[in-house]
């Protein structure tokens, strides 16, 4: 049962779809792991990090878009998070991308976050994204760099902190 009015998109291996129920417990996980979700605003407490879940389903809500469930097609597992980010005080909308532990390394990310993107112009008709990264997150970096993006500026987030602003390809270079 999907808690948002989400469309359901698919590549090869990936279903990307909205938050579910049962897509809490996973990204509580996530959230939890301090040394891994640190850099996407890691919790101390279950409680914090479930209300970032219900702030998700909130956000589908108030702006039409947010972060995606991602599912691997053959084993129906979540395996993290892909989606246009745009709560009160963000700079604008941003692409982003969380890969849970056990789906680090095998592309799943990249997949997401290109099949996010072309959702984002195609049928939101964004005409530019950013993602917005902590200095030291080179994993993510480097995918923001192999998606095209270029670093733009470095700006305090009030909720991060310094974090670094990377700036896509508009629709016409990415659609073609």
């Amino acid at each position: 049962m999907s808690l948002t009015q989400a469309p359901y998109l698919e590549t090869e291996r990936l279903i990307l779809r909205g938050p579910e129920p049962e897509d809490a417990e996973p990204l509580t996980e996530f959230l939890l792991d301090r040394a891994r979700s640190d850099g996407f605003g890691g919790y101390d407490h279950r409680g914090d990090a479930w209300r970032w879940f219900a702030l998700n389903v909130g956000h589908w809500h108030l702006r039409g878009y947010g972060y995606f469930t991602i599912e691997l097609k053959e084993a129906g597992t979540p395996a993290g998070i892909s989606g246009i980010w745009n709560p009160e005080g963000w700079p604008e909308p941003e692409l982003g991308w969380v890969v849970f532990a056990e789906f680090e390394g095998k592309g799943i990310a990249s997949e997401a976050a290109r099949r996010v993107r072309r959702y984002a112009y195609e049928d939101l008709g964004l005409k530019t994204l950013t993602s917005n990264i902590v200095p030291g997150n080179t994993r993510s970096i480097a995918l923001a760099e192999r998606l095209g993006a270029s670093y733009e500026r470095t700006y305090q987030n009030y909720n991060m902190g310094e974090d670094l602003l990377y700036r896509h390809p508009g629709p016409d270079e990415v659609l073609g």
